[in-house]
């Protein structure tokens, strides 16, 4: 039981700082796409939703030529900073992140443009900032559906297999997440030890699901 309960906490801080990661630009992305016109806006858009499309180890592979020690990025990090990305568990958020990225965007940007415009424009009459529409006016009637968002990400950077075992691998107790656990114990022929994995994802992410469907769609303002 002991590297089943490994696996489940370095998910969960996985899950939870990809999450993090996401709600930020995810929410900042949602926002400029649903509020700002400009030219290729819908071609930003499908940009950014295709990793919900492109296979994880797709994904995987683009992060390495990003993110690997002889990407710009990653080559760069190296020498200025020091840090190297692949095999750990910083590199599985970024993975795990990229992949659930997705959901917080798609579900901020239907839910910003939920939002009646006429509010943000009686706050600015009124002579509120900018910031200050965002976060006392337009985020509190948006935050159901982006909270469902975020649970959804959260959901799936949990169950993130691909793209994390391409960038993070495979190191028992230190990259080795839920999913990769499981694929682990089924090629080592533990059945046990992969039943109890599949059993904790499992769970988990119906507890998420059932969360998040308490709280989607969002409620419009005016109707009941």
């Amino acid at each position: 039981m002991e590297p089943a309960w490994i696996a489940l906490a370095l998910s969960l801080k996985v899950a939870l700082c990809a999450t993090g990661l996401d709600l930020v630009f995810g929410v900042a992305a949602g926002f400029a796409l649903a509020r700002w016109r400009f030219p290729g806006r819908e071609l930003i858009d499908s940009i950014l939703l295709l990793p919900m499309v492109l296979p994880p180890t797709v994904l995987g592979y683009y992060l390495l030529v990003l993110v690997g020690r002889r990407g710009w990025l990653g080559g760069w990090l190296e020498r200025e900073f020091g840090i190297n990305l692949i095999f750990t568990w910083q590199g599985a958020v970024l993975a795990a992140a990229v992949v659930a990225f997705p959901f917080v965007c798609k579900s901020a940007r239907a839910a910003f443009e939920t939002v009646d415009v006429q509010y943000e424009e009686a706050a600015k009459v009124l002579g509120l900032a900018p910031a200050a529409i965002f976060f006392r006016i337009t985020l509190p009637l948006a935050w159901r559906s982006i909270l469902a968002g975020v649970l959804l990400a959260f959901a799936r950077a949990l169950g993130e297999f691909g793209a994390t075992l391409m960038v993070a691998g495979s190191i028992p107790g230190k990259t080795q997440t839920l999913s990769i656990a499981v694929y682990e114990a089924v090629q080592a022929g533990q059945d046990a030890l992969a039943n109890v994995l599949v059993l904790l994802t499992s769970v988990t992410c119906v507890a998420i699901l059932l969360l998040a469907g308490r709280l989607a769609p969002a409620r419009i303002p005016g109707r009941s």
